[in-house]
């Protein structure tokens, strides 16, 4: 390949980052000396489901982040993925779809939690091999709810059951709280004026066994970019 094909080649590649970022908040990190090539992919603002969201609202559509972990899965030259993290949650069966997809990809994976990681953000946030949380960042956790209203079907309340049995189990499979606490801290009524929940704040994500540890960028970075380096040498 020619000096002008390549730097032509590089450019086409800058221009498809820079679109990813402005679409999707995706981009490739490889300029590192490691030479590890990391996948970048933001989950913000609410997670959109079957129904489409207001254009007003900041949305993560979760038909445009499965596709991509497919494709991520099965690139060969894509060495591990960051997930970042600002959601206040959103459609709880997408949410958890992503977490799963999450959860089985092979490849190392780190995720941080920024602003926060509300509601079915917090499967999100633990779907990963190893999680960090900012010191300012939040995690709300709280019971399964589509709306504010009272509903008096036995069915309906059995559903809602399920869906957050399945929530707590897969929340408790991967990370080191139990979910005998969780629903405890699901059900918390001393929080939040006039709901049930826990709001927790950095270090005490970590208390809890949710998240890992506390830490920013630099520190995610460094520790993706070392459970590759532990992948690669195996």
């Amino acid at each position: 390949m020619s000096d002008s094909e390549k730097k032509k080649e590089e450019l086409e590649e800058r221009i498809s980052d820079n679109e990813n970022i402005k679409n999707n908040g995706e981009v490739t990190l490889e300029e590192n000396y490691q030479n590890h090539k990391i996948y970048l992919l933001s989950v913000i603002g609410e997670i959109e489901g079957h129904e489409c969201l207001s254009s007003n609202t900041k949305t993560t559509k979760y038909e445009h982040v499965l596709p991509r972990l497919a494709e991520i899965e099965d690139a060969s030259n894509i060495d591990g993925v960051m997930l970042l993290l600002n959601t206040v949650g959103g459609d709880v069966e997408s949410g958890l779809a992503i977490a799963e997809m999450v959860a089985s990809l092979s490849k190392p994976t780190v995720s941080l939690v920024l602003g926060g990681s509300h509601s079915i953000g917090v499967p999100l946030a633990v779907s990963t091999d190893y999680s960090f949380i900012v010191p300012t960042g939040t995690m709300v956790v709280h019971p399964v709810r589509l709306t504010g209203m009272v509903i008096g079907a036995p069915p309906t309340y059995e559903y809602f059951k399920q869906m957050q049995d399945r929530i707590i189990g897969f929340i408790a499979s991967h990370c080191k709280a139990k979910e005998e606490r969780l629903e405890k801290l699901m059900m918390n009524t001393t929080m939040l004026t006039k709901d049930l929940g826990t709001i927790l704040v950095g270090e005490e994500a970590v208390k809890e066994g949710i998240i890992s540890e506390v830490g920013g960028m630099k520190e995610a970075l460094c520790k993706l970019h070392e459970m590759i380096g532990e992948r690669t040498a195996k």
